[in-house]
């Protein structure tokens, strides 16, 4: 049986407020599709043994990181967990660079040091993909901090994972973040399971969102397997977060892969992954676009050749990059070249 969080998402959702979107809807389609097919492809590359260590997929998870994507500004600051492909390529890194990455060739966007998990990209202000759960959390609300102090007008937007939160250090960053007033927005990403565990066997609260009220947060629960509703909540959520109100959203989504590759999903049944397949974020905006008439299926077929392409484009780009030089291990360990423990 599905998680019972999943199955309220669309009688507790929040209010996405109204206006047309359908400006954006082509923009999401490539930056979705583009998202599904770079984690379809890395999937496949795992299993040739060309991407190594851990792989945490974010396919079905696309509308989470696309909604919140147009809804903030150019500067705010992304900061995530370790299923972190999405975002920097939501943001506009370049995918060669994202897929050099994986690889853990020199030409990665972390030059070959972090590889899936700890993607940076400070071009887009993605400051990281982090592999301790819930870790970026407190760094979300120090990064935060950050903007208060020098007055940009920027704000962090958080993610974790909804087995995050039932981590100590989450607390302290609510409370923190409420304290000081900052300028950020905390995203939980609940996909049911935390790894191969569901809400309802690790925590007593299953509504997620109203752990940031007992820290008089303004937080919402949202449909996260809808594109727009995303948008409008995280639009909603930015405009207090400028002004020194912090919010929680939970967006209720799911994921059709395993947790990692290394996942086989087995907790989960082939009837509940096809339901919510039916409820696929990229599905439901195509049936949008081609009912509102913002483009026909030609023009959708040639921006999935274009995507085609790039991932084309990227995996060739990987394949020939060199492996970092073994001499600079110790590079980019400590901002100062000489530190003293470091023994070369």
């Amino acid at each position: 049986m599905a998680p019972s969080t999943i199955d309220k998402a669309s009688s507790t959702v929040s209010p996405i407020g109204t206006g047309d979107l359908s400006h954006f809807y082509k923009q999401w389609y490539k930056m979705m599709w583009l998202i599904r097919k770079f984690e379809d492809k890395a999937a496949q590359l795992y299993g040739q043994q060309k991407i190594r260590g851990f792989c945490h997929l974010y396919t079905g998870q696309e509308a989470c990181i696309a909604g919140a994507v147009t809804a903030l500004r150019q500067g705010d600051k992304y900061i995530t967990a370790y299923r972190d492909h999405a975002h920097p390529l939501a943001l506009g890194s370049c995918p060669d660079h994202v897929m050099a990455e994986l690889y853990g060739k020199a030409t990665g966007v972390s030059k070959g040091y972090g590889g899936s998990m700890h993607i940076f990209d400070k071009s887009c202000h993605f400051l990281g993909g982090h592999g301790i759960v819930g870790g970026q959390v407190p760094l979300g609300v120090g990064i935060a901090f950050a903007e208060q102090y020098k007055k940009t007008g920027y704000l962090c937007i958080t993610y974790m994972g909804d087995g995050a939160v039932r981590q100590g250090a989450i607390h302290e960053a609510f409370n923190l973040a409420m304290l000081y007033r900052l300028p950020i927005i905390f995203v939980i990403e609940n996909n049911g399971y935390a790894m191969g565990t569901s809400i309802e066997r690790s925590s007593n609260v299953t509504e997620l969102y109203r752990l940031g009220r007992s820290y008089g947060m303004d937080a919402a629960r949202v449909d996260g397997l809808c594109v727009e509703a995303v948008h409008c909540a995280v639009e909603e959520a930015a405009i207090k977060a400028r002004k020194g109100i912090p919010s929680l959203l939970e967006l209720v989504t799911y994921r059709y892969r395993g947790h990692s590759m290394s996942d086989p999903a087995d907790y989960r049944t082939k009837k509940e992954v096809e339901a919510y397949k039916e409820q696929d974020p990229i599905l439901k905006l195509k049936v949008l676009i081609l009912e509102k008439k913002v483009a026909n299926a030609t023009a959708l077929e040639a921006i999935e050749r274009k995507v085609k392409d790039q991932i084309a484009q990227a995996i060739a780009f990987a394949e020939t990059s060199p492996f970092p030089d073994p001499a600079t291990a110790y590079h980019y360990v400590y901002k100062q070249i000489d530190y003293p423990f470091l023994q070369y």
